[in-house]
């Protein structure tokens, strides 16, 4: 049977490489995102391998979020599988010099954004008895470095929802996974560092990143196990990297 997917932060990175695995498997695809042009060009890109309909919402406001799930067509409204990835960091500054705007935009699409998709989809996989939420987290749930305080405390609170979900979720057959990834080579650093682009290819160089492709191609296998098969938390590092802070770069 068809499954759909629901992908948030599906216009870049390790979103659209999800979208685009999930698209040449099959898989029905809702593509949410903050951006209707490359919403747009994704879902005419992806229409011609599988269905695909798009939401254009911010996963940090409720009411948007409870309005898209609302809005679905009805043959898009069973999630069988749910992909928790929208996320940002901004800026990388000791604490004491943070940007409150920062660290709000942090919270709110890390932390906050993640449950108000989450507690607006749980409720049919429950009334099913089955459906997979894979969280999307990072190295940085799991290991502070300096400078990364709220970034690093957002990271580390999905780790802890994640691991919440699995309990919580046992009793109805639903699986739940976090996939935490090193240094991928995305639009992440050009995020983080306000549109600086010198400085965020400078965090990528001396070294092979880690590739959106390569944690989509781990989400569609984790997804893909038989039933009675949870890969319930999964670390990623590139080879040039050990650890939040040991790198080596050439």
């Amino acid at each position: 049977m068809k499954q759909t997917a629901f992908i948030t932060g599906a216009t870049s990175g390790i979103g659209k490489a999800t979208a685009e695995i999930f698209a040449k498997n099959n898989i029905r695809l809702i593509l949410c995102g903050r951006r209707a042009d490359r919403l747009q060009e994704l879902k005419i890109k992806l229409s011609k391998q599988t269905e695909v309909t798009t939401l254009k919402f911010d996963v940090s406001k409720r009411k948007e979020v409870e309005h898209a799930l609302k809005s679905l067509p009805k043959n898009f409204k069973q999630i069988d599988v749910l992909i928790n990835n929208a996320g940002n960091a901004h800026g990388l500054s000791p604490i004491q010099e943070g940007n409150l705007d920062d660290w709000d935009a942090m919270l709110d699409i890390n932390v906050k954004g993640l449950l108000y998709v989450s507690k607006a989809i749980i409720p049919q996989m429950i009334d099913r008895n089955s459906g997979f939420i894979v969280n999307i987290g990072s190295t940085a749930g799991k290991e502070v470095y300096p400078k990364g305080n709220v970034y690093c405390a957002s990271k580390f609170a999905v780790n802890a929802l994640n691991k919440s979900m699995r309990l919580d979720l046992n009793q109805h057959h639903i699986r739940v996974a976090g996939i935490h990834p090193g240094l991928v080579e995305t639009e992440f650093s050009n995020v983080r560092f306000k549109g600086d682009k010198e400085r965020a290819k400078k965090v990528y160089t001396g070294y092979k990143a880690l590739q959106a492709e390569d944690i989509a191609d781990i989400i569609y296998f984790v997804i893909t196990r038989p039933y009675h098969v949870n890969i319930e938390d999964l670390v990623v590092y590139p080879t040039a990297q050990a650890s939040a802070t040991i790198l080596n770069k050439t």
